[in-house]
């Protein structure tokens, strides 16, 4: 019964959003009230990520995954959004620890006193699927064990039931289903997420990651204890120190924001274009700095290894020439790639593609972040003017086999420009275009 009014609930939240839409921003703008809807967006959007942010909150499971990637959407969706949903990063609530001892203790065959020294009650971070405790092993070792919350494979399999409701909604309505076949992209979150509940394969995975970034002072990946970890637990030595959206206490550290989002950028496009094997949920609860000591300079490190993901050799390729195309200003370079990769639907007009790239390479290649957010209504206008044909057509498609990939850049993005302002993409991109072509 509880779990059916689970689902009522997600279903009826998202209904009541599309109404919403429906009635304001397409509605009300074709009778000619485009203007009131205007005005009004600012409070019924913030409005909206207050109300989604709530019910997220209460229920946890899936939503909050929805919540914290959107939340990491800086470099898009208004501040007053991303606000509103900033809170999903830390606000989770943490599950009951009688409910974790229980699990711990079922899964590694043993009470906490026999296989710990030490375990603190109190949580250091409580996540959508599971939550980190601080504990230290017989050894003295200190570690973070993860463990998953009860009951939340039934959880997960219901949000996803809502969630293909209103993915049957989505698929009604055309402009989105040319673009994108959206039921394959949510089977391809469902196996993902998944996969996230599987805590042998993230352990695996975060073995692999300590082999790529091996040879690398500036990266730090947190050793696996085995011993301690199983399906449901897995134990990681003990690496938590700066969160990296903590700008104060970075630069009270004597570290330069602007420098980390450079090494985080580019530690990014080694794992997609230089190993086709990435971390894919770079939210702030899973990246942190550490400062430095006697030993070494200051590190990124990396923690959550469950969501990753795979870019296959002829993808691969495609997106090298896209990084090229863009480090060398090259617009049919640019859209040969997008068509390499199906993200140009079938049919479309190619050369008008290059010309519209072309466009943009003149009117706002070389801009930082910040300068792209503050560009002039005027000039947009402008722009979507000249190109009105490809506005109302809008050729592209989402591949849904790149679909965390663009999640990880876009939240990566936002998260560069979160760091650093002015972070420009086309500087930075620039030496690794220069790079790939050497």
């Amino acid at each position: 019964m509880l779990l059916n009014r689970r689902y009522l609930r997600i279903v009826l939240f998202f209904g009541r959003v599309v109404l919403s839409i429906i009635f304001w921003d397409l509605l009300l703008r074709r009778l000619g009230l485009g203007s009131l809807a205007r005005r009004t967006a600012q409070a019924r959007y913030t409005a909206a990520a207050r109300r989604f942010r709530n019910v997220a909150i209460r229920m946890g499971g899936v939503l909050i995954k929805v919540g914290q990637f959107l939340s990491a959407r800086v470099d898009v969706l208004p501040e007053y959004i991303t606000e509103e949903l900033s809170g999903l990063q830390d606000e989770v609530p943490a599950e009951n620890f009688s409910h974790i001892k229980t699990v711990v203790e079922a899964e590694l065959k043993g009470t906490l006193a026999e296989k710990f020294a030490s375990f603190d009650k109190t949580p250091l971070a409580a996540a959508s699927l599971g939550q980190a405790h601080r504990a230290t092993l017989p050894t003295g070792e200190k570690v973070v064990v993860k463990v998953q919350r009860p009951d939340i494979e039934r959880i997960v399999e219901i949000d996803l039931a809502a969630l293909r409701t209103v993915v049957s909604w989505l698929k009604r309505y055309r402009p989105i289903s040319r673009r994108a076949d959206v039921g394959a992209l949510l089977a391809e979150f469902s196996a993902t997420l998944r996969d996230e509940l599987n805590y042998v394969a993230e352990g695996q995975n975060a073995v692999r990651f300590a082999e790529i970034f091996n040879g690398n002072p500036g990266v730090r990946i947190p050793k696996l204890h085995p011993g301690h970890s199983t399906l449901r637990v897995l134990a990681l030595e003990d690496v938590y120190y700066i969160k990296i959206t903590d700008y104060a206490a970075i630069t009270a550290a004597g570290i330069d924001r602007a420098d980390v989002a450079e090494r985080l950028f580019h530690t990014y496009l080694y794992q997609i274009f230089a190993v086709g094997f990435f971390h894919a949920d770079p939210h702030p609860g899973n990246l942190f700095v550490e400062p430095a000591n006697d030993e070494h300079d200051w590190r990124l490190i990396f923690v959550d290894f469950g969501m990753v993901g795979q870019i296959t050799p002829a993808v691969r390729a495609a997106l090298r020439e896209a990084a090229v195309a863009v480090g060398t200003r090259d617009p049919a370079r640019l859209v040969h790639s997008f068509v390499a990769v199906n993200a140009i639907l079938p049919n479309a007009d190619v050369e008008r593609i290059i010309q519209a790239e072309t466009a943009v390479f003149d009117r706002f290649w070389g801009k930082s972040m910040k300068e792209l957010r503050q560009t002039d209504p005027a000039e947009m206008r402008k722009f979507m003017h000249q190109f009105r044909d490809l506005m109302f057509e809008l050729p592209f498609q989402v591949p849904e086999n790149l679909i965390y990939l663009g999640r990880t850049v876009a939240i990566l993005s936002g998260m560069c420009t979160g760091l650093n302002p002015d972070f420009n993409l086309f500087i930075s991109i620039t030496p690794f275009a220069q790079t790939l072509l050497a």
